[in-house]
């Protein structure tokens, strides 16, 4: 049977499509491998130290995701910019991000400060298996250092968006994975106490981290400013962070449904995590070690996202609707057959992983049986992350807003809620009522798809090519 062309691209378009994805995906494994030595270094301290840890990377991951979706408004407008050559344009949308990055992170800090030791306490459940006491103590010592490393990641991220529109996905992979390198070596030195450097526990891992974060700001910071006739958008950024005020409001317009979706996402998130852990702390690490090994295996999935937004994207900038439209169908129909492979190898590994962590015989068996849900539903999942940045690609945020966050808080969190609230079933089928809700989702994401409603072209009104004599 031939496969339709729509559906299946040229050499050239998948040459396209790896140029784009092989950094990212590199990049990606690199940050989830050494995720996933990281976990498995504090899990060698004991149930208390994961469950502490990850409580605090719960709480901070709403900080990391609202700065993600802050910056993907103006990414809307910066890979359109992009593709129509007009430098001036990316170089507006890079100071929006930067203000409002850094904005973003003095409020985070603020909160986490004052508050930090308050939303820790609502993760915490005495289900007899492990001192609570002692896993509050743990989660307040990293929170207290991991702060130290807000400004520096902002900053890395601004930078790397505008880097990543130009069609250079490789000097943030080098700074990634300079990182993350530099992250699992402080790790090892300063968790364990190892060649001299004192055995710092939990405290260790969050300095590691921090550290990491100076790398990778200062080494992207070293990489575009000294090339700026590659990155022709750093030429005179800060010299002055003026921005116009009519792409402004639109990014403002456009981008804040996407930054409110990314933090009340997030935000819910975390509650239904916060639910699973009513049900003790086995919950908690279990859900831990499933998540970090999930991020693993979706290596390429969340590269395809960023890969769609840009391909997409600059398609839309050049006003080319139905290159668009065919793009967008070929990398949705490559990401969920590839996952499909993936996901299958995930349930026929789920018996053993959980056996590289030191942690109780319940621990493992309740990670096991959520790693066995997480492959089932793998390419459902592709297909709704694809279709997230399909639809975002155009700039219909309100709809991404709905579509994402919106089905969470009305649909998925209070499915869970209820369900840990209200009954005695077991976490393993409250966890798979939770992912199978979101075939729902699907079937949304399918119907926005084929209706084309998000194929827009956002910058023919501003302006085109602007006169570089402006700077």
């Amino acid at each position: 049977m031939k496969i339709p062309n729509k559906w299946v691209g040229d050499r050239a378009f998948y040459f396209s499509m790896l140029h784009l994805a092989i950094p990212l995906i590199i990049q990606q494994a690199v940050s989830s491998f050494v995720s996933l030595l990281d976990n498995v270094m504090v899990g060698a301290l004991g149930t208390e130290s994961i469950s502490g840890v990850a409580i605090v990377n719960q709480l901070v991951f709403v900080y990391y995701l609202t700065v993600f979706g802050t910056l993907s408004g103006a990414s809307i407008f910066g890979s359109q910019f992009f593709g129509v050559g007009d430098h001036k344009g990316l170089r507006d949308t890079f100071r929006f991000r930067l203000i409002a990055s850094l904005g973003l992170t003095v409020v985070a800090i603020v909160v986490f400060l004052t508050a930090g030791d308050s939303l820790t306490a609502l993760f915490l459940t005495d289900d007899g298996t492990s001192d609570v006491g002692l896993t509050a103590s743990l989660a307040s010592q990293y929170m207290q250092i991991t702060l130290w490393g807000l400004v520096p990641y902002a900053i890395a991220q601004v930078y790397s968006s505008v880097v990543r529109e130009t069609g250079d996905a490789f000097q943030p992979m080098v700074a990634s994975v300079l990182s993350i390198l530099v992250n699992l070596l402080f790790n090892y030195l300063l968790i364990f106490g190892k060649l001299g450097f004192p055995a710092m526990g939990v405290a260790g891992a969050a300095w590691a981290t921090v550290l990491s974060r100076y790398v990778e700001c200062f080494y992207l910071l070293i990489a575009t400013h000294r090339r700026p006739d590659k990155y022709r958008f750093i030429q005179g950024a800060l010299r002055s962070l003026r921005i116009p005020l009519t792409l402004c409001r639109r990014i403002v317009i456009t981008g804040l449904p996407l930054m409110l979706n990314e933090c009340l996402w997030s935000l819910g998130s975390t509650m239904i995590n916060q639910s699973y852990s009513t049900r003790g702390l086995t919950v908690v690490a279990a859900t831990n070690i499933q998540s970090t090994v999930w991020n693993l295996f979706t290596i390429i999935m969340f590269a395809m996202g960023s890969v769609v937004s840009i391909m997409v994207g600059q398609r839309l900038g050049a006003g080319d609707i139905e290159g668009a439209r065919e793009t967008d169908t070929r990398l949705i129909t490559f990401t969920v057959v590839l996952h499909m492979i993936i996901g299958t190898i995930l349930v026929l590994t789920a018996p053993y992983i959980p056996y590289i962590y030191n942690t109780t015989d319940e621990v493992r068996s309740l990670t096991s049986t959520l790693l066995y849900i997480s492959g089932a539903v793998l390419p459902v999942t592709a297909f709704m992350h694809t279709c997230y940045f399909t639809v975002r690609s155009g700039g219909k945020t309100i709809i991404t807003f709905l579509f994402d966050c919106g089905f969470t808080w009305c649909v998925v969190l209070p499915l869970v809620v209820c369900l840990c609230s209200f009954t005695d079933l077991p976490m393993a089928v409250i966890f798979l009522l939770a992912q199978l809700s979101e075939v729902i989702k699907a079937v949304i994401g399918f119907w926005m798809l084929k209706s084309g409603i998000w194929a827009k072209n956002l910058i023919h009104d501003l302006g085109g090519k602007a006169e570089e004599s402006t700077l």
